[in-house]
């Protein structure tokens, strides 16, 4: 719909009708007529350059800017508001009511409360933030975080026993994050983290396990694919005060995540092994989170190895559970 000027030739006569151009808007007197005719002008600019009339960084579909799950995750994208002291969330987090364990782990709490009975279904979930503590630190690509991690495991249709919480680990940890963008092959480097992490169930002998570890963290992607190359150290502790001193030999030193987003699902896959090959022992889970609503998704996960919760870390657990979860990679 372009705005015609009419052109009057000398003798007062109409000698043509012509699409206004910017140069013909800016001898308009009137400021509304020039804000018209200067709108028109650039719209059928951008057209006649083959280019959309709506903004190139927004999606047909819902007009929000379209960005990478680690660039949601992690704010790398410095165009965007990126604000400090607001939680955010950090792992996953979901609700599962319902999970089977065929092979549960019984004899710790079995052996430390005589009488207890642990079932093999039970409700697991877990709650997972995070927030910036410190944002451009000394103005270089460089970010600090804490995050906070909670996950339990509950007796809830254990009727008979009060419906006990059979375990909780929380997993507090300090994150210096490197924003990047280096090219791998076929794979682009997001960040690079390195880190305190604690974590601990929060009980006393003989239940007690805890450990403190040097985290180093990569995340790679390309496209709707996410790779999280996660490894670390664990900090020794005396003999006197180790509640496992074997957890090395179980969970080894460092873990695989992998995503990819497709449809608004979301696909996963851990896979963790501590590479022994007089005494291999890893783990695997996989999981599938389809959208419900707005920011809540449906959630079937399936784990199956040592290292759980830090109660199993030397137990082989084989699991499934369905529940729900928030949605934070759309």
């Amino acid at each position: 719909m372009g705005m015609l000027l009419a052109v009057i030739s000398p003798q007062g006569g109409l000698h043509a009708e012509l699409p206004c151009s910017i140069l013909d808007c800016s001898q308009m007197a009137d400021d509304a007529e020039w804000l018209r005719c200067y709108d028109e002008s650039v719209r059928r600019e951008i057209v006649r350059s083959g280019q959309s009339a709506s903004r190139p960084d927004r999606t047909p579909e819902n007009g929000s800017k379209t960005v990478s799950y680690l660039t949601k995750l992690w704010e790398l994208d410095e165009s965007l508001p990126r604000n400090r002291y607001t939680l955010m969330t950090h792992r996953a987090n979901y609700l599962l009511p319902f999970t089977h364990n065929g092979s549960p782990n019984r004899e710790p709490v079995e052996q430390a409360s005589p009488g207890k009975v642990i079932q093999e279904t039970e409700v697991a979930f877990q709650i997972s933030l995070k927030v910036k503590l410190w944002q451009d630190i000394f103005a270089k690509d460089m970010d600090l975080w804490f995050g906070y991690t909670q996950k339990s495991f509950w007796q809830l249709y254990n009727f008979s026993d009060s419906a006990p919480f059979r375990e909780t680990n929380y997993e507090p940890e300090l994150l210096l994050t490197f924003r990047t963008d280096y090219k791998l092959s076929q794979l682009t480097a997001r960040i690079f983290q390195v880190g305190l992490n604690h974590q601990s169930n929060g009980r006393s002998k003989p239940l007690s396990r805890s450990w403190n570890r040097i985290v180093g963290n990569a995340g790679l992607e390309r496209g709707n694919c996410t790779l999280l190359l996660k490894t670390w150290y664990r900090i020794p502790e005396s003999a006197e005060n180790d509640d496992n001193p074997e957890i090395d030999d179980t969970m080894g030193h460092g873990e695989i995540w992998a995503y990819y987003v497709w449809n608004r699902q979301r696909f996963g896959v851990m896979f963790r092994n501590n590479l022994r090959a007089d005494d291999n022992r890893g783990a695997l889970m996989l999981e599938w989170n389809f959208p419900l609503l707005a920011n809540i998704c449906g959630s079937i996960q399936y784990f199956t190895g040592y290292g759980e919760s830090l109660l199993d870390f030397d137990h082989s657990a084989n699991r499934i559970g369905i529940g729900v979860g928030l949605t934070d990679w759309n």
